[in-house]
């Protein structure tokens, strides 16, 4: 979808704009670090998803600024985990993505994408959760919380709940981002 929306842009003397790799968008997730803060300001950790790096670096930027002694944890899913890798590798490296039941988190990061470095600057350290994890978050939310949320949504949360991403007695952001999933596909994941 991305290269072709690239592509009607340059055909059409259109803009494109990175769903991630914008400073404009970055920017506007800098803004959620900062309610987190202003709401919260006393906190260990924030586990935020972990796509193509928009809003962990958004939000990274804005926290360690704000309250610099939390760690900000990236939640990436096994099938798909380009800062993993790239991480690891200093540079980043082109993944074959499988597929996800969080599939916003689904995908290669676009070469020379300001995300990586900002995800290397700002987020202290990356995990990745299994469909079986995302499937018990998703549950989870629902049952407990009474909130349907597609899987790149309970990407957090299920790192939390896999003993991933926090320890005990610590207190814990979970950004839960998106309930865009279908109710017959969200009932089928569930069940």
């Amino acid at each position: 979808a991305e290269q072709q929306a690239r592509e009607f842009a340059d055909q059409e003397g259109g803009v494109y704009i990175s769903p991630y790799n914008h400073r404009d968008v970055i920017a506007a997730a800098g803004t959620i670090g900062l309610e987190i803060v202003e709401a919260m300001p006393e906190f260990d950790v924030a586990v935020v998803p972990l796509g193509g790096g928009g809003l962990a670096s958004g939000m990274g930027l804005a926290i360690k600024a704000a309250a610099p002694k939390a760690t900000i944890v990236g939640v990436e899913v096994e099938a798909s985990s380009p800062f993993t890798l790239s991480l690891e590798a200093g540079r980043i490296t082109r993944i074959t993505p499988r597929p996800s039941i969080a599939d916003g988190l689904v995908g290669n990061l676009e070469p020379g994408s300001m995300t990586f470095q900002l995800v290397k600057q700002v987020v202290d350290y990356v995990v990745t959760v299994s469909e079986d994890e995302l499937t018990r978050a998703m549950k989870g939310l629902a049952t407990e919380e009474r909130l349907i949320v597609e899987g790149a949504g309970a990407a957090a949360v299920a790192a939390i709940m896999a003993g991933k991403a926090s320890g005990p007695g610590q207190q814990v952001v979970a950004m839960v981002t998106g309930a865009n999933v279908d109710l017959p596909k969200w009932l089928y994941t569930i069940s």
